[in-house]
């Protein structure tokens, strides 16, 4: 199966600009210095699955001319990854089930809380998303796509990425376990978290990201969740060759069958 990537939101948790800095990346001309928070869309076989749903959600399904929604996946339930959920809702309105979210046992348990009107049993032809919480505790096939949880650490905390085919989506990481390695080895695509040039406790930083990519050997890297420190174009110029600044908007053509995968769902 072929199918396509699109970086909805390459940026980090403030967004760029970011609301009050008077830096030269909050005011660069150049497009790809504009960053709404970190999401991408896998599309496939005439279905869009979606991974974490941002506070820019909605003007990010608006620039991608996104019609529907057939599964939401989650990271982890930090604001900048999850206060778009209520924006799901017009994807309901052209479809007769409710539309599927995804993440580990901890995550769905934050969602309800936070989003305790869609899960209170309150059913609203309208008013709310209409969702069913799927516990992902192992992979999972979802409209077509394996999906594979990969447990990573973002500082103390446990969250997930996700690889789907030879393609892996791993952002707000500082460390990954080497079981997790060992599944991203050698992909087609690896998009990994690259927060700045500095050192961060809770997020990789762009060495870091680049020895990684160094000890994988993806054919195509993408540096996501940036903030104001990296402009794109000087910070593309210091990339080695098949390494690259992700941008929103950017698509991406994958493949989604992989023989490697056999045997393993």
């Amino acid at each position: 199966m072929v199918g396509k990537l699109i970086i909805l939101g390459s940026g980090t948790s403030t967004g760029v600009p970011t609301l009050g800095c008077d830096c030269a990346v909050c005011h660069s001309a150049d497009p790809r210095d504009r960053r709404l928070r970190p999401s991408v869309l896998i599309s496939a076989g005439g279905h869009n699955i979606l991974i974490d749903t941002t506070p820019d959600f909605r003007y990010q399904a608006m620039r991608a001319g996104l019609r529907s929604i057939e599964a939401v996946l989650f990271t982890h339930s930090h604001a900048d990854h999850i206060m778009g959920m209520d924006d799901i809702r017009p994807f309901n309105f052209n479809r007769s089930q409710p539309i599927p979210i995804y993440a580990d046992a901890g995550v769905l348990e934050d969602l309800r809380r936070v989003f305790r009107y869609v899960f209170s049993g309150n059913e609203y032809a309208s008013a709310i998303p209409r969702l069913t919480a799927h516990a992902m505790q192992g992979p999972m096939v979802i409209e077509g796509v394996r999906f594979e949880p990969l447990p990573v650490m973002h500082g103390n905390l446990p969250i997930l990425g996700y690889r789907f085919g030879p393609n892996a989506y791993v952002t707000d990481f500082s460390s990954i376990p080497e079981a997790t390695l060992q599944r991203l080895r050698g992909l087609d695509l690896l998009i990994l978290d690259a927060l700045r040039h500095r050192p961060h406790p809770t997020h990789s930083h762009l060495a870091n990201s680049l020895a990684l990519v160094e000890r994988l050997q993806p054919r195509r890297a993408l540096f996501t969740h940036i903030c104001h420190e990296l402009p794109h174009r000087e910070t593309s110029a210091l990339l080695p060759p098949g390494v690259e600044l992700a941008y929103d908007g950017l698509e991406v053509g994958i493949r989604l069958d992989d023989a490697a995968e056999d045997g393993l769902a």
